[in-house]
């Protein structure tokens, strides 16, 4: 099953699926979603992080809830190591990054990224596996030192103004303000997603 409002990019996402013989339901808001999750339980649900007006992490733990099996993986444009743990914490079982290549999706399907399962074997019930996570979602080693060594000054600085964000649930007045810098220098920085390296 695919959550996600916009329609080309929902149709573009169930041909993928389909040439791999995958059968695809659409549901084009969280609530229609929520509802088709109940009536035909699917192996998979892929989740858009943002679905018209609603943030797909906040349905994730009702979609674990009524999908326990099932494997869950949300996607989003705009990927940060905060929205990745909140992700998994809430339920998903991995995180892409859209645009989302056929081999990231499929692997991700089968359970070749999964954070979650890493998060398991390495102890972590919660999710969050200090670095694994981070690592994954990076494709660096799972140590934590080695992911911060990576990154560039401007990378660390979005995680930084991300993890602010999120504190801020997602208001960006405020988030400014604990930054001190003014709003549209923030909206800037946050328009211009640096590479890790």
């Amino acid at each position: 099953m695919i959550i996600e409002d916009d329609e080309s990019f929902a149709a573009i996402l169930a041909r993928r699926l389909e040439r791999h013989e995958y059968q695809v339901d659409i549901a084009h808001s969280t609530q229609t979603g929520l509802e088709l999750a109940t009536k035909i339980t699917p192996g998979y649900v892929l989740l858009d992080m943002k679905v018209g007006d609603d943030n797909g992490i906040h349905i994730l733990p009702q979609l674990r809830q009524l999908l326990p099996s099932s494997r869950i993986i949300l996607l989003t444009g705009y990927a940060s190591i905060a929205t990745a743990v909140e992700s998994i914490k809430s339920g998903a079982d991995d995180y892409l990054s859209k645009p989302i290549d056929g081999a990231s999706l499929l692997a991700a399907l089968n359970g070749g990224t999964n954070i979650r399962a890493s998060a398991r074997a390495s102890g972590r019930a919660d999710g969050n596996s200090g670095a694994g996570a981070e690592g994954k979602l990076k494709g660096t080693s799972t140590k934590h030192d080695t992911l911060a060594t990576s990154m560039s000054p401007a990378r660390m600085e979005w995680e930084h103004i991300q993890q602010v964000l999120k504190i801020n649930q997602g208001n960006i007045s405020e988030t400014a303000r604990q930054l001190g810098m003014h709003r549209r220098t923030l909206q800037r920085k946050l328009g211009k997603r640096p590479q890790a390296s």
